[in-house]
């Protein structure tokens, strides 16, 4: 899975594939995975510690546009961390 973005520890990355929905990004803090609806920020799996499922949705929230245009036209770009 192709990195986007990485702070604070958490890698965000994102994956694309017709199989693979919903629209959804992984984050991935030391042992630990999620997985996140890219519209509602809802995390559909993982065990995120809950500080780290909060700076992911912050971030997450400020780039919604440019994470749904990577799922849309399958183009990838990296994005600016949370800071």
């Amino acid at each position: 899975m192709p990195e986007i973005t990485r702070f604070y520890g958490i890698i965000i990355k994102i994956y694309f594939s017709k199989e693979h929905n919903p629209p959804h990004f992984h984050a991935i803090y030391g042992n630990y995975t999620a997985s996140f609806r890219i519209d509602t920020l809802e995390m559909l799996e993982g065990d995120l510690p809950n500080t780290a499922v909060k700076f992911v949705k912050q971030w997450a929230k400020k780039y919604n546009s440019d994470i749904m245009e990577m799922w849309n036209t399958k183009i990838l770009k990296k994005l600016p961390p949370l800071r």
